[in-house]
């Protein structure tokens, strides 16, 4: 009986033992292929949502600026796409929305309603992910890089003055006003981060 007992034991004992050990390989191989294919997923993950997009969402062509006052004789509607952005030394050309919601994030860039429109003369502040197919490139971008906003109304071109890596509790690094119209451009930062990215990575253009 005794002998029979400790039969049991040790197989349940071995077959625990195996368990654990399944689970560290597989802890081992998803962490494997989470380093070796971020890229690949994030690509993924962007062709999803490029697929996903609402064509509905059409750019407008009635938007119109008051250029003797910098201000616009119209706006857009939160989710509509009024500009392209463009940043030809990253390679990146994405649809401007207004609006940073997650569905809109979801399309291509965002813009605060907070701030200013291109050609208003105040901060404009503009956020889109970091992964590829988006704004994955972004934390490589250097001072006096062209970045370029082509909208319905206009084209504005913004040379970017500096970079910041800040928390993103630190709301004040994208301040609204009205003195001078600066592009604010950010992401979350670090890019290959796997999970929720406490950081955001903000590049500072001015208007030429």
């Amino acid at each position: 009986m005794r002998k029979a007992l400790n039969k049991k034991n040790t197989i349940l004992k071995a077959t625990i033992k195996n368990i654990i050990v399944a689970f560290v390989y597989v802890v081992i191989i998803v962490a494997i292929i989470t380093l070796l294919f971020s890229s690949k997923i994030s690509m993924a993950i962007s062709l999803i949502n490029t697929i996903s997009v609402d064509t509905s969402k059409k750019v407008l062509s009635d938007v119109k600026i008051d250029l003797e006052h910098n201000k616009l004789e119209s706006y857009p509607s939160i989710g509509e796409r009024y500009a392209t952005l463009i940043i030809e030394d990253l390679n990146v050309k994405l649809p401007l929305y207004f609006g940073d919601s997650l569905s809109i994030l979801r399309y291509g860039v965002g813009q605060s309603s907070k701030g200013y429109f291109p050609g208003e003369g105040g901060s404009i502040i503009c956020m889109a992910h970091n992964t590829s197919g988006f704004l994955r490139k972004l934390p490589e971008i250097k001072v006096g890089t062209k970045i370029k906003i082509e909208t319905v109304y206009g084209d504005y071109t913004y040379t970017v003055d500096e970079t910041k890596i800040v928390h993103q509790t630190e709301t004040d690094a994208v301040p609204v006003q009205k003195e001078k119209e600066i592009l604010m451009l950010y992401t979350c930062y670090p890019v290959n981060s796997i999970g929720h990215a406490t950081h955001r990575f903000i590049t500072y253009s001015s208007l030429d």
